[in-house]
């Protein structure tokens, strides 16, 4: 394949790479993700998804094709949704070929019975050919950065292993955990701020989201207004220095008690964007919902998919997420977001209500 490059103007500095946590990490993308991510133009081999900087990943898929050289072996590996070639490396203890005439020698006419050090090496080195050398419809699992060899995406193994899985219990982890970490961080936007302080000091507006989320956890709170949590962020506002001119002159701008507004307008904006929180009905009235401790969101979002996926439509792959979405509206609230509902949706499926069957499809136990 023909590798894609960034447009320099949207790809991040390279000094702030290290900034996200997933450029350290072996990243669990699917395959298909990772042949069409785009190539960045300042270092080669360092790949973006979603502006994530990515250059190794890991992978469980199965053997659809096999090719053994003296000092490798290349894999093509199927997760299902796309096969990728893995290149796989022999170390020394694997070329080394186990000689039968050296295990029969002064070793073997050592104490019957006892710890053999030639045998067992022997037998190691077995067990190492047999994870290491995989047939077709076996099941693999890789781990390596990511290179493009002439023109075609591939991946350089610094581990690899055949994987035994009879009943499928690695595969159905597997499939249960990357639809999460796609949720929890490859899909999530980058954020990759330089702290010019050098410390970790938040910003006004992050403090203020972190203590009315620390309120609502701690008193377990079910639904709130605006002034029952506009006296938490009174020290946030207290402590910000005084605006000066360059005569030192105060300048005139908006009073504290304005400030303060702003500030938790602003906080509850965000919070509503991650789906903590949520207005059942926006009227003058301003009552918000806390998603969490919201009993009647879960039952409808539980009874919408118990009731959905019986159905012969549904009944094979389960309900998207956009038709729950819709449901939910019609039933509990209009002002229901996507975020509120995948909350929702990741505490039914850690409660065993529902599962997962594929990226954005549910079904009920």
């Amino acid at each position: 394949m023909q590798p894609a490059t960034m447009d320099p103007a949207e790809e991040p500095p390279s000094m702030l790479w290290g900034l996200d946590p997933i450029f350290c990490a072996f990243a669990r993308l699917y395959v298909r993700d990772i042949l069409q991510m785009t190539e960045s133009i300042q270092v080669p081999g360092i790949y973006f998804y979603n502006l994530h900087p990515i250059y190794k990943v890991d992978v469980l898929g199965t053997v659809v094709y096999k090719r053994e050289r003296e000092d490798f072996f290349c894999y093509g590996v199927d997760d299902g949704t796309g096969v990728i070639n893995c290149l796989c490396w022999k170390n020394d203890l694997f070329k080394e070929e186990a000689d039968p005439t050296k295990s029969g020698g002064k070793h073997s006419d050592g104490a019957q019975g006892g710890f053999n050090p030639v045998a067992e090496l022997a037998l190691l080195r077995q067990a190492q050919q047999s994870r290491c050398r995989l047939e077709i419809g076996e099941l693999l699992r890789v781990r390596g950065p990511v290179k493009t060899s002439r023109q075609q995406r591939e991946i350089m193994a610094s581990t690899f292993y055949k994987v035994n899985d009879p009943v499928m219990a690695v595969q159905i982890a597997w499939m249960m955990e990357v639809p999460q970490l796609y949720r929890q961080c490859y899909d999530k936007p980058v954020q990759l701020q330089p702290n010019a302080t050098g410390d970790s000091a938040l910003s006004s507006l992050s403090k203020a989201t972190n203590i009315i989320k620390e309120f609502l956890k701690q008193k377990s709170v079910t639904r709130f207004r605006p002034y029952d949590v506009q006296d938490l962020l009174q020290p946030l506002i207290s402590s910000q220095p005084q605006t000066a001119s360059a005569d030192l002159e105060p300048v005139a701008g908006p009073s504290a008690c304005q400030q303060l507004r702003q500030l938790l307008k602003e906080a509850l904006q965000i919070l509503q964007d991650e789906g903590v929180v949520y207005r059942k009905v926006k009227s003058q009235d301003e009552v918000y919902q806390v998603t969490a401790h919201d009993t009647d969101l879960l039952i409808a979002v539980k009874d919408v998919i118990r009731e959905d996926s019986q159905r012969e439509k549904y009944a094979e792959k389960g309900c998207h997420i956009l038709h729950i979405l819709s449901a939910v509206r019609q039933r509990h609230s209009l002002n229901v977001s996507k975020a509120t509902l995948e909350l929702v949706l990741k505490s039914l499926e850690c409660n065993s209500d529902i599962v997962s069957t594929s990226d954005d499809h549910y079904t009920a136990f």
